[in-house]
């Protein structure tokens, strides 16, 4: 990891492991809730049953979070995960009726707390763009 990733993903990481171990023990209509509009978004995750969702959100918010902290894991793979797992928060802020105003990208009142979620994809394409470009001037 370069030291200047270093603030990025130390902040991000705790973010991620703490937001998926509070996650651990989700259960009844607070992941059914989660898991309504995950389906909303991804229809395929209705193969899951919302406590089989629930827990693979926290490992997954657990280990992404976990990858962030951890100095000897490549900043391409994290970042490339962080902007997947953004994407798919997005594609959440996109699909789910009444977060955005009608016609617009611009967030609801109801919108705003998934719409700043954009700054995950952008962090995470930072780290993969920074992590190419760093390999090209090397060679």
């Amino acid at each position: 990891m370069k030291l200047t990733h270093a603030p990025l993903r130390v902040s991000i990481g705790a973010f991620f492991l703490n937001s998926g171990l509070s996650k651990r023990s989700l259960e009844g209509e607070a992941a059914e809730a989660m898991h309504g509009m995950a389906v909303g978004a991804v229809p395929q995750l209705r193969q899951l049953d919302a406590a089989q969702f629930a827990k693979l959100l926290s490992r997954s918010e657990i280990a992404l979070g976990a990858a962030l902290l951890t100095p000897f894991a490549p900043s391409f793979l994290v970042g490339l995960g962080l902007a997947a797992f953004g994407a798919g928060l997005m594609q959440l802020y996109l699909k789910t009726p009444g977060l955005r105003e009608p016609h617009s990208l611009k967030p609801t009142q109801a919108g705003t707390p998934i719409a700043k979620d954009f700054w995950l994809v952008g962090a995470g394409l930072t780290l993969v763009l920074d992590s190419l470009t760093h390999r090209r001037l090397r060679s």
